[in-house]
């Protein structure tokens, strides 16, 4: 299958009153993190059920180049379908490995937060589970808010095994980021560390309370009680 049989069907979704809305949640405006993205307005049930017909049926190089496309309900139907084909693929580790070559490959692609966090945590996480992660290091450097994020945002795979080595480390190396979506993205891996040891991450945020950002505090303690979060949020942090 050609990716243009694939953008032929979403494009039988498309609608331009969705595709304004998408553009104003996504900040494509001048200026934004989503400057210049293209939107059709395809939603997310009707591009899911264009992954389910057609992961199966095109050519990876076709996949590479819908990947890249400047429409964005593209790039995310290549994103998941790459995603289902890897979860697919247990017993062949191959073919996952050519799913994790191609989406590094495709990065450039990956730039808005729907698209990494809907992908790099089912496809990095599992592939690095027990292979080296250095990877997510060299992302964490890149200067690019995006590989930044998607360094960050793997991590929930490992986090819902108990594994929490890798995020508190990231953490900590971007609590000086400048961007909100860092913040957030750090608050939410944390708040997912306290789902599964709270006294894991109370530690890390008392550790590091004077430097954290305050988005990042707050995503990361939103599911505490009501009157110890306002302490939290207060400086009360014992």
């Amino acid at each position: 299958m050609k990716k243009e049989a694939v953008t032929e069907m979403l494009a039988q979704f498309a609608n331009e009153d969705k595709a304004q809305i998408l553009r104003g949640f996504f900040k494509t405006g001048k200026g934004q993190y989503g400057e210049g993205d293209i939107f059709i307005g395809v939603t997310m049930p009707q591009i899911r059920e264009v992954v389910k017909v057609c992961h199966d049926k095109i050519e990876h190089d076709e996949l590479a180049a819908l990947a890249l496309s400047p429409i964005h309900e593209h790039r995310m139907t290549a994103l998941l379908m790459m995603v289902r084909i890897f979860e697919k693929s247990r017993r062949d580790t191959a073919t996952q490995q050519s799913m994790v070559t191609l989406y590094t490959d495709c990065m450039d692609g990956i730039n808005n937060w729907d698209l990494v966090d809907l992908s790099a945590p089912k496809l990095l996480a599992p592939w690095l589970r027990s292979r080296d992660r250095s990877m997510l290091y060299e992302l964490s450097e890149s200067g690019n808010l995006w590989r930044e994020r998607i360094a960050l945002v793997t991590c929930l795979g490992f986090i819902r095994e108990g594994d929490f080595n890798d995020i508190l480390r990231l953490a900590e190396r971007h609590l000086g980021h400048t961007h909100d979506l860092i913040h957030k993205a750090i608050g939410w891996m944390l708040r997912e560390v306290g789902k599964k040891d709270e006294s894991v991450m109370t530690r890390f945020l008392q550790e590091h309370y004077h430097r954290l950002p305050r988005t990042s505090l707050r995503y990361a303690i939103e599911r505490m009680e009501p009157q110890r979060r306002k302490r939290w949020l207060k400086g009360d942090i014992y």
